[in-house]
């Protein structure tokens, strides 16, 4: 299978939208032309990249929650919730797990034990079963911008349905919805899927209608170190921009320590822009999100509300344009809309009480420079192997183990890069695999784990990694009790 960087040609594209919409009896129901007009119908406040952009030169950080059940009416009532009660500046439809995975069969059986049981079977909201028209009774019912948010290695039925029914902003993409999600999909196939998402949306930006798109960055969710998901965040904007996306939402997940998580929010937004623009892609805009702690949470609801609060803070101080809210129910499963308004409403309010406040310290500065200089390895390592071609290079760079991701379930990452916090909390590598980093880097990282080895009296060694998993959801951010 060829993959490579270059926009699908218009033609080419619109065949393989047949098949793709013949794929389940909703797909039939898609009518670009029409679907313009509807988009073009809505109201600027039900637009997520104006809000986005809006916020941006406001210097301001808006809220989203996620949430999705399986039948229309309840998702509707469950998104008033969190947009009245909640006070949410966006929403998120979350999508469930067998449309994930495509199997439309299984979802339908999930909507119709929904139906049965009075309640919602599914673990998020069957958009590509439920088709155009109920997508558009959801858009048409909130007055807040709605985002579709999933974990799908093929997205493609899924943005054609949704898109049409008039959602403005759509998560993921070929590397962030593949490697931490999936065991055995390669590369090639999800980089040509996503890019036939992203060339869908530019052709609405073709029409003026701009629908944002949002990597997914927290990847994993444990111990990711900024350079590589900064280094994803940025190779999947560079595939999206080549396909005309103009509107792009990089993220990144919260990792503990607050100097490693400004810097990182800081350095994502500038290093994203710059390989943009190096690129060719000058009229893109750039916002960034911030993940609240995506880690094992703690139990006790006052605890978890102090995970909260301590990613709120740093949504503020770090100046992100939205921050994705978790719930004081993270460790006991699904939150109830009641659960997810208060995380909703715990971040606004230190949001509010730090809103004009700034974080300058020097130590921000020197860790946004290493987080630079790694990412830059990486990126322009992957532009190195590609000839040029950002999609060859990452393709060869996972196979290399040139690009790595931690913890993830599939086999087309090398999953030799371990990752561990030093002696303050921030993250560093402990082996970094076949990671291109020069030799000032390598040395960086390894002094600064052996400075937390001498600390705790004991050899650097897996241990600390696994001690580190599982710290926050005991009270530490570290794995060991500091006792020194």
């Amino acid at each position: 299978m060829k993959v490579e960087n270059k926009k699908i040609p218009k033609k080419e594209f619109m065949e393989l939208r047949e098949e793709v919409l013949a794929s389940w009896p909703t797909g039939k129901d898609v009518n670009l032309q029409e679907s313009f007009e509807f988009h073009k119908s809505l109201p600027e406040h039900k637009i997520f990249s104006n809000k986005l952009i809006k916020a941006k030169k406001e210097n301001k950080t808006l809220i989203q929650p996620r949430a999705g059940v399986a039948l229309v009416d309840e998702q509707i009532k469950l998104l008033l919730y969190l947009q009245n009660i909640g006070g949410a500046d966006l929403l998120p439809t979350t999508i469930d797990s067998y449309t994930r995975q495509n199997c439309y069969d299984d979802a339908q059986k999930g909507i119709i034990e929904s139906i049965k049981n009075n309640k919602s079977m599914l673990n998020g909201f069957p958009a590509v079963n439920h088709g155009v028209e109920s997508c558009r009774r959801i858009i048409n019912a909130i007055d807040t911008p709605v985002q579709i948010r999933h974990g799908t290695p093929d997205a493609r039925l899924l943005s054609e349905i949704t898109y049409a029914g008039g959602f403005t902003s759509f998560e993921g993409g070929g590397i962030s919805y593949n490697i931490p999600y999936a065991k055995n999909v390669s590369l090639e196939k999800t980089i040509k899927d996503w890019q036939y998402v992203d060339r869908l949306t530019g052709i609405y930006e073709e029409e003026k209608i701009s629908i944002n798109r949002e990597p997914y960055g927290p990847l994993t969710g444990t111990l990711v170190p900024p350079c590589i998901s900064h280094a994803v965040a940025i190779i999947e904007s560079l595939l999206a921009a080549e396909q005309g996306v103009k509107n792009i939402s990089v993220g990144y997940g919260q990792c503990g320590n607050f100097i490693q998580d400004i810097a990182a929010v800081r350095s994502l937004e500038e290093l994203t822009n710059d390989y943009l623009i190096k690129n060719g892609y000058e009229n893109v805009i750039v916002t960034t999100v911030l993940h609240q702690w995506m880690g094992s949470f703690p139990q006790n609801e006052a605890k978890a509300f102090g995970v909260i609060a301590l990613g709120s803070a740093l949504a503020s101080l770090s100046k992100s344009t939205k921050v994705i809210v978790k719930t004081p129910h993270e460790a006991i499963g699904v939150p109830t809309m009641e659960a997810n308004a208060q995380g909703l409403l715990c971040t606004k309010q230190i949001l509010y009480m730090l809103k004009d406040q700034e974080f300058k310290l020097d130590e921000v500065e020197i860790e946004k420079h290493v987080i630079e200089v790694e990412t830059r390895c990486i990126v322009d390592k992957c532009f190195e192997i590609g000839e040029g071609d950002i999609a060859l290079g990452v393709i060869r760079a996972f196979k290399s183990g040139i690009l790595d991701i931690p913890f993830a379930p599939s086999v087309h990452t090398a999953g030799k890069l371990l990752p561990a916090r030093d002696n303050n909390g921030a993250i560093r590598i402990l082996n970094p695999g076949k990671l291109p980093f020069n030799a000032e880097i390598l040395d960086f990282n390894n002094k600064k784990i052996e400075e937390r080895a001498k600390f705790e009296n004991r050899e650097k060694s897996f241990q600390m990694v696994i001690d580190d998993v599982y710290a926050i959801s005991k009270g530490t951010l570290i794995g060991r009790p500091r006792n020194k």
